[in-house]
Parts: C-alpha cells; sequence; structure tokens
C-alpha cells in the first residue's frame, strides 16, 4: 500500500498533468485541459500554474501504474490534484472516473465541480 509520507504530488504544467510520484519514480498521472485554451493561452505564472476565478479545467483521465491501483493510490492522488486546483483557483469539470468515485462521497470538494454537462 502507498504510504502519504512516500507519495507526492507534482503539477507539471507543461504537459497538462498532475503527476504521481512514489520514492523517486513516476507512477501516475491525472491529465486536465482548459477548454478556452483552444482559443487563448493560459497564463501560466512560475511553476505554480495558472491562477484565474475563470479556469475550468477539465481533469480528462488518470492512469496509475498497475502495482499501485488501488483505492488508496487513486484517492491520495486526486485528492492531492484537487487541493491544488483548489489553490489555483480552478473549477474542475470531473470527466475522468477516479475522480467522479472520488468526488461521490466527498462533499467538501463540491465548491470546485462544475457539472459535466455546462
Amino acid at each position: 500500500m502507498t504510504k502519504p509520507e512516500d507519495a507526492r504530488v507534482v503539477h507539471n504544467a507543461d504537459r497538462y498533468r498532475f503527476e504521481l510520484w512514489f520514492r523517486g519514480e513516476l507512477v501516475g498521472i491525472l491529465g486536465y485541459f482548459d477548454l478556452r485554451h483552444l482559443t487563448e493561452s493560459l497564463r501560466i505564472q512560475g511553476d505554480i500554474g495558472p491562477k484565474s476565478e475563470d479556469v475550468v479545467m477539465s481533469f480528462l483521465h488518470t492512469i496509475i501504474v498497475e502495482e499501485f491501483e488501488n483505492r488508496t493510490s487513486a484517492a491520495l492522488f486526486v485528492r492531492q490534484a484537487l487541493d491544488l486546483a483548489r489553490d489555483y483557483r480552478w473549477k474542475v469539470r470531473p470527466v475522468c472516473t477516479h475522480v467522479r468515485r472520488f468526488l461521490d462521497d466527498r462533499p467538501d470538494y463540491r465548491d470546485l465541480i462544475v457539472r459535466l454537462d455546462a
């Protein structure tokens, strides 16, 4: 089982994803996309990510290396990615099933969520 102290989530803005690292090894990615990016460039501020009240990021897909593909790892990954999104003042459109499952019983993240049909 992945222990929280052995894992960390890093925002890789150049690749539009969050990365799950375990003891120095990349073991997961959570890709996102801002539909506004089709028509305007994102404003990246340093290495922390775009900060804007009107950013809605679609969390598209989560991939985790098979040996880490358990509920604990996925929940840890999604929680930390959502916490970073909150820090950036993003809204999140949860396309990914890992993200949707995580959000099902966690009302404390509902303020971040934009419906899929919105």
